[in-house]
């Protein structure tokens, strides 16, 4: 399985919301980089994805969105083929 990344901050539902659906096709485990509490990281984040809601997901090198396009993902079936290796 690919590596996850994600972009949160601590209250966010959006984010508890896209690890419960990540937690869900066997996701153990995804990096979390939390904004909220390093600025530098906001910036980054910004600069890479071009949005400044959280979460901001990657997986594997692939730049997916926000939650609400990574429940399209797997609405449409593509998100099992892009969890795999």
């Amino acid at each position: 399985m690919k590596p996850v990344k994600m972009y949160t901050t601590a209250q966010c539902p959006y984010c508890m919301r896209a690890k419960q659906l990540l937690a869900q096709k066997g996701v153990s485990a995804v990096e979390e980089i939390r904004i909220d509490t390093d600025p530098t990281q906001r910036d980054h984040m910004m600069q890479i994805t071009g949005r400044r809601t959280v979460p901001q997901i990657f997986i594997g090198e692939t730049h997916v969105g926000g939650f609400d396009d990574l429940n399209a993902l797997n609405q449409a079936g593509k998100l099992d083929t892009l969890l795999a290796d």
